[in-house]
């Protein structure tokens, strides 16, 4: 480098300074806005990472979940704790075995599931695109002409008789329970709440099955959230 160089270089580091020393709230202002855009496109990234949901794929979706974040953050500590939810009132489900790691399992059962139930029932089922999951996976819903079906499922508007779904992306679910039965899921450490605490309290995300035999217990959650949802076994 010449010597001319490195004296512009040395002047425009002097010039940075005196302006950082004229000006330090501009000046730190000005630092702060680089140091959080930074920041903002690197959670763009891994957020855009996490697969599909219920927001679309884009800035818009990413600056919406970011204000949920900001203002339900003071109930994400909640999503894994059982004692929130009541243990009185309807349950359809067993004693839960604990998930261990072992081989994983093939996604196509998984994501066949909803259609299969529907197919099965479909006097009080219907699959069609989930409205809650952006309409980017299948979703099992209640038909809404079955007058057996729960007044609490009949009064929401937010979930709009959705049983559940399940995810491509990573093959969790999210599954309308009874409250007694989501306690009862992540008693056994096979799910937790929901992240936004507006929604109803049974709207629970399941962890992915990862071989038949999970698959099987996933598919006894599923019937439990149909029996809730439809007032029907199946």
């Amino acid at each position: 480098m010449s010597t001319s160089a490195i004296e512009r270089a040395q002047d425009l580091v002097e010039r940075l300074f005196a302006t950082v020393k004229a000006n330090p709230v501009v000046s730190g202002i000005a630092a702060t806005a680089v140091l959080g855009t930074a920041w903002a496109v690197h959670d763009y990234k891994q957020w855009r990472a996490l697969g599909t949901g219920g927001t679309p794929s884009n800035v818009y979706g990413y600056w919406r979940m970011t204000i949920c974040r900001i203002v339900y953050a003071y109930h994400i500590p909640r999503q894994t704790n059982p004692e929130t939810l009541s243990s009185d009132g309807p349950s359809y489900l067993k004693v839960i075995p604990r998930p261990e790691p072992i081989e994983p399992l093939t996604k196509e059962e998984l994501m066949s599931l909803m259609s299969r139930l529907a197919s099965q029932h479909p006097d009080i089922l219907e699959s069609r695109p989930s409205h809650t999951e952006g309409r980017t996976a299948d979703g099992l819903y209640a038909r809404k002409n079955n007058d057996k079906v729960n007044p609490i499922v009949v009064a929401d508007r937010q979930l709009d008789y959705e049983i559940g779904h399940a995810h491509p992306a990573d093959n969790s679910l999210h599954l309308w329970l009874s409250e007694a039965d989501a306690r009862k899921i992540i008693e056994a450490r096979w799910g937790q709440r929901f992240c936004l605490p507006h929604v109803q309290k049974g709207w629970t995300m399941v962890y992915a099955p990862r071989n038949a035999e999970e698959l099987e217990l996933i598919e006894e959650f599923v019937r439990a959230s149909v029996r809730w949802v439809t007032g029907v076994a199946i």
